[in-house]
């Protein structure tokens, strides 16, 4: 290698070292912390920030809620159902428990939200009286059908509506989580199987430094 070579590589390293500090001073400035380590939790955020449609839907209590109008606090949406036999118990167990391992200025910030693919039996009665048993302060919310497909078509979080003439039917849905910020719009995911140790130490920086 001639000299000149040697000069100019050593001058490719040196622009692309510079660009890589940039670009994790630009991540760090926003608040995003460590990319790596976002994803290692699970966390995975939009390049871009989504709005939500303009849809009405009911919560436990028999009040309308706006979707689009989620705002002041950061929200985590789960999409599931009171008969489900081991998701839907399992991760709102681990959400209880991930809510414990937050700061108090983070889990004031936080609602965690069970939205229904299955209207069909989630009444807000049904609703109320399963999120009781958390005993977390979670949010249901039910609605047609319709509305809650255009809902979780419209964050990516796609299910299929079941079969209501069968009996003791069930619903496919994802496990993964639906990240809203405080100015309603989806800022990103959280992937499914969740690990409360890495969201925890993760969440309380994301939450604080993203607007």
């Amino acid at each position: 290698m001639t000299r000149i070579q040697i000069t100019v590589f050593a001058l490719v390293a040196i622009v692309a070292l510079v660009l890589g500090l940039t670009v994790n001073k630009v991540l760090t400035s926003k608040g995003q912390g460590d990319p790596t380590a976002l994803l290692d939790a699970g966390i995975v955020l939009l390049p871009q920030s989504r709005t939500l449609p303009e849809l009405q839907l009911t919560n436990q209590d028999g009040q309308a809620v706006a979707v689009d109008q989620l705002k002041e606090q950061w929200s985590l949406l789960f999409f599931g159902y009171t008969f489900c036999p081991d998701i839907c118990p399992t991760t709102l167990a681990q959400l209880r428990q991930l809510q414990g391992q937050l700061p108090a200025e983070t889990r004031a910030n936080l609602r965690m939200i069970l939205v229904s693919v299955d209207p069909n039996r989630d009444t807000p009665e049904q609703l109320k009286k399963y999120l009781d048993y958390f005993d977390a302060g979670f949010i249901g919310l039910t609605g047609e059908q319709a509305t809650l497909q255009k809902l979780a078509n419209a964050v990516s979080i796609p299910y299929i509506p079941a079969d209501t003439s069968k009996e003791n039917y069930t619903v496919d849905h994802s496990g993964n989580l639906v990240l809203i910020g405080p100015d309603g719009t989806q800022r990103g995911f959280i992937r499914a199987p969740l690990n409360n140790a890495k969201l925890a130490e993760q969440l309380p920086g994301l939450l604080n430094g993203l607007d």
